[in-house]
Formats: C-alpha cells, structure tokens, sequence
C-alpha cells in the first residue's frame, strides 16, 4: 500500500508541476498573480478654468463619461442621461451584464469616489486599476484612454471632481469567474509622458478623438474569446443588448458596405440628430454624447474614419438576425456575408 502511496503521490507531484507550467505558458501569469499595476503617486491636478472646460467637454461629448456612470432614460430620443444621476453609477443589469456596476465617481465621499486621490482616477482612467487594486472590467475602454494626452486627462480628473456630490451606494461589481482571472492580462501601466495631439492634423486629430470615443471597441466585431477581431475593424456586427433588446453595430469603414457615401456635411447631420435623412440609427448610438462635440471635431473624426481599411461586411439591423460567417456573431444580413473577403 504505501509503494502505491508513493507512486499516487510522485504521479500527483508531477501533475502539479507540469500545471504550474503549461498555465502560464498558455494564459500568462497574471491572471494568477494579479494585474500589471504601478504604485500609486502622490500627484494632484491643479483646478484652472481651462481644466475645468475642457474637462467638461470631454466627459460629456467625447468620452462618454457622465453617460455612463449615470441612470440613462431608456424611453427619449438618444438615452440621455436622467438628469439629477450624472456621475452617480448604475447597474448595468439592463444591458445584459448584471454583475458589472459603473461606480459612483462623484465626490461624495462615503458612497462616490470622495475619498479617492486623484492618482487613484487616473491610473483607473488610462490603465484599467480601480482603486482597491482590481483589474477593471474592459467595458470600461481604457485600453483606448491610454492614449489620453497628460492635459487631457488631468482636465478630466478635475471635472470628475466638481461633480455635485450624490448619495448613491451600489453593489460593487463582481465579475464572475474566470473571466475574472482573465481580464487581469488586460490592464497595461502608462509610465511615460503622453503629449497632446496634434489639432493641425485633422486625420491624426481625428483618430485621437475616435480613440477617446471608443469607437473602435462598439464597431469591431469581436471572437469567441471577446477579443476584437482585428482585420474586421470598425467593420460592425458588435451585438450590442439592451433593454431595447439587440441591435448590431454599423460598419464604418469606406467599403460600400459601410458608409462611402457619407461626407463630412452628413456626418455631422447624422451626429447631430440621429437621423441619416429619412432613416433613423439606432439609439444604442450615443449620438446625443458625441453630437455635443464641435464641429471641427467631428470633421477630424469623420477625417480619420475616410483613411481607415475598406472591410467588405453587411449589416442591416432592418432585417432578421443570422450567423455571419465572417464576425461569427448572429446579426441583420448576416447570411448575405457568405463568401466575402
């Protein structure tokens, strides 16, 4: 018996160890050890009007911010936000995900982010590390925020900031396992100066503002695994749920199956209003947060949006849902993809 207790246990060792080993190599350490994150600083974001503004534009025009930390009115035009919840959180129970809440960040200091120095904001804004140290969930696009230029996102941690304070407890999010091991492999520190872009390029002005939109992560389709499929970008079919039920991205690109016949004028006309002449695009399109962006911004958006690669993919949220065999997902005209390149 104890030469059979031996062996079990010799075999069990070997079992150990070669898990310890193929894991990692498989999937990484860190959805073992924990997310990449950097030590915490004592840095702090000067108040200046400037700051403030420009703040203010990005978190209610640009990135989104204030729309999704707040209780959105489900029933209007748009899904604006419920006046009196901006900034306060919600569950996102409603959208298909209801172990995930986008927190309070108001400054309320026992149920917001009050208590939270302005390096813990950043460091969650741009690299994904809430302020306990846990790996964000990626709905939250910083892996896009990254690229938030230094001023940008001190504008955005002051503006955070003069948000009234609500009272407002949540349940915290709870990602379940093991998506909640895998997404410590996302998060990546930022430790270098980001610098401002350049507004005299409008393409790589405009790309920077598609990034802070997070436009690629709704308009790319995305695997199995939920990763974005990269030669599919800003292709659509990105099933998107709601209490307004599913609804697929639109592609964006200059195939003729996105939008070549767009130009800047009805750009911004669908922007503004949601409309795209007698058609109307889908509210699960943010259109009343990015429509509030001026006019030379949405100019360079649409700019950038005109250099990106053409991708040969229908999607037609007019019709019925099907299995596309390009995105793997089920959405409108997604049988009429079959033999595309």
């Amino acid at each position: 018996m104890r030469p059979l207790l031996k062996i079990g246990g010799l075999v069990l060792l070997v079992l150990l160890v070669v898990v310890a080993v193929a894991v990692p190599l498989t999937i990484g350490i860190r959805p073992i050890v924990g997310p990449k994150a950097r030590q915490l600083t004592e840095r702090h974001f000067d108040a200046t009007p400037q700051r403030l503004e420009r703040g203010r534009y990005l978190a209610t025009a640009v990135n989104g911010c204030v729309a999704c930390h707040a209780e959105l009115d489900w029933q209007a035009a748009g899904f604006p936000v419920k006046p009196g919840t901006e900034g306060a959180g919600r569950s996102w129970a409603d959208e298909g995900l209801p172990w995930l809440t986008a927190p309070n960040i108001t400054p309320d200091r026992e149920t917001g982010a009050g208590a939270w120095t302005d390096d813990m904001l950043a460091r969650a804004i741009r690299e994904g590390i809430s302020h306990d140290g846990r790996a964000l969930f990626p709905v939250m696009p910083y892996a896009q925020y990254r690229f938030m230029s230094d001023e940008d996102l001190a504008s955005v941690v002051v503006y955070i900031r003069s948000l009234a304070p609500l009272s407002r407890a949540l349940s915290p999010t709870n990602v379940p396992f093991p998506v909640n091991r895998f997404i410590n492999a996302v998060p990546e520190p930022v430790t270098q100066p980001v610098p401002e872009p350049d507004r005299h390029d409008p393409v790589a002005y405009g790309d920077y503002l598609v990034r802070m939109g997070a436009c690629r992560d709704c308009h790319t389709p995305a695997n199995a695994q939920g990763a974005p499929i990269a030669s599919m970008e800003f292709a659509g079919g990105f099933v998107l749920t709601g209490p307004y039920g599913q609804v697929a991205s639109s592609n964006l690109t200059p195939d003729p199956s996105g939008i070549p016949y767009y130009d800047a004028g009805f750009f911004l006309e669908v922007m503004r209003t949601g409309q795209a002449r007698a058609r109307k695009i889908h509210d699960a399109m943010p259109w009343s947060v990015y429509g509030k962006q001026t006019d030379g911004d949405l100019r360079a958006m649409f700019a950038y949006l005109q250099t990106v690669k053409p991708v040969r993919h229908r999607v037609d949220n007019s019709l019925p849902p099907t299995i596309c065999p390009l995105c793997g997902s089920s959405h409108g005209a997604g049988d009429q993809n079959q033999g595309a390149e």
